[in-house]
């Protein structure tokens, strides 16, 4: 096959199969479908590059897709965390709901813009995915399994043993050799377009499963970094785990057939359906986004003396969805009573909303927002 080798394997007295993984590139049969799924997953792209000129603040989007990207990726591996509750916790907002493994969430926004950061300074290489790894699971789950180390042991996929996992991966003692190979791949200069590559290497990456932990967090992270290093976005705006998440069964499904049927084409045919959709769906997430900001201004804009210090909190909001009376006090420099008159006009616009019920140490939201990013 193209993909590799299922060979037996014999350790301690236990028999299992693992897959041994050819090294890149494969020969890939271009047919018309793929074809037409590449020219498409490149307008799409197009377009959502164009979405950097179109909104006014857009770090402030990039901040919002990339909390909703690290939830569902870190939801996809099994943590419970949600998208509020990383709001909440950015905001340091204290509440005994936020489940605890909201930090595995955190850390992943961490290292996406910690490897993007770095890529300005650094070509990508084996030793920055390692840092990267290492910031993703620092203080969290997973912590304990070599972090910023390729693995020294076997792993496996599903299944309570390695007799009874869905997928086991190669023998540790291939997997520098075979990451070596991904770094030479991403560094060659052949003419092949780059979503290719991307949807290669992510499967690549996968089937190898070169930490102990984290592998499927990196794996995806990994596709927004290289997109951005390669210079097909500027900004980090591409980010596939809602696709993934949706179609969980049938990704999990590809990545088996790419590996045991030696269906490459099949898995990049899914691969850029995901980046059509999600790109299409993120420029629709724009123009919702500029709608509901001229709303916001014109609702703000007929509150008299209030107008100025309205504005302030609005483009604050569009950074911070969650938001007290201490806040609102900081951002404006206005003091009590004052930042509670501004407070109940936000209210009373139907701007900002309540969400504790409380009389004390109230929080309140940039509902409509949120709901954008979190249908």
């Amino acid at each position: 096959m193209r993909t590799g080798t299922f060979v037996n394997q014999l350790s301690q007295d236990s028999k299992y199969t693992a897959f041994i993984p050819n090294k890149l590139p494969f020969e890939i049969k271009v047919d018309a479908d793929l074809q037409n799924l590449l020219s498409k997953a490149d307008l799409a792209l197009g377009r959502l590059d164009g979405v950097a000129d179109i909104l006014p603040d857009v770090n402030f989007f990039i901040l919002m897709y990339l909390r909703k990207e690290a939830t569902l990726s870190s939801q996809i591996e099994g943590t419970q965390a949600t998208f509020v509750d990383v709001l909440k916790a950015e905001a340091k907002i204290e509440d005994s709901e936020i489940h605890k493994d909201v930090d595995e969430i955190l850390n992943y926004i961490r290292t996406l813009n910690f490897g993007i950061d770095k890529s300005q300074q650094l070509p990508l290489s084996l030793r920055l995915m390692r840092e990267m790894h290492r910031n993703l699971l620092k203080g969290v789950r997973g912590e304990t399994k070599s972090p910023g180390d390729f693995r020294t042991s076997q792993n496996w996929v599903g299944g309570v043993s390695i007799q009874t996992a869905a997928y086991v991966p190669p023998p540790h003692a291939y997997v520098v050799d075979l990451m070596g190979n991904i770094e030479d791949y991403l560094h060659d200069k052949s003419p092949i377009p780059v979503l290719i590559k991307t949807g290669l290497v992510h499967a690549q990456f996968e089937t190898i499963h070169p930490f102990l932990d984290g592998n499927g967090r990196m794996g995806r992270l990994f596709i927004t970094y290289y997109l951005c290093e390669q210079g097909i976005l500027r900004e980090p705006l591409l980010y596939l785990s809602d696709f993934f998440k949706r179609h969980k069964s049938i990704y999990y499904d590809k990545l088996t057939d790419y590996r045991q049927k030696d269906d490459i084409e099949g898995w990049l045919k899914f691969f850029l359906e995901g980046v059509i959709e999600t790109s299409q769906s993120a420029v629709e997430t724009a123009r919702k986004i500029i709608k509901l900001r001229e709303e916001s201004y014109n609702k703000i804009a007929s509150m008299g003396r209030s107008s100025e210090k309205g504005m302030m909190l609005l483009k604050k909001l569009f950074q911070m969805p969650m938001i007290r009376v201490k806040d609102i006090e900081q951002i404006t420099t206005l003091e009590n009573p004052n930042a509670l008159v501004l407070l109940s006009k936000f209210v009373s616009k139907g701007i900002l909303y309540e969400i504790t019920g409380k009389q004390r140490n109230r929080v309140y939201t940039f509902r409509d927002y949120i709901d954008i990013f979190n249908p």
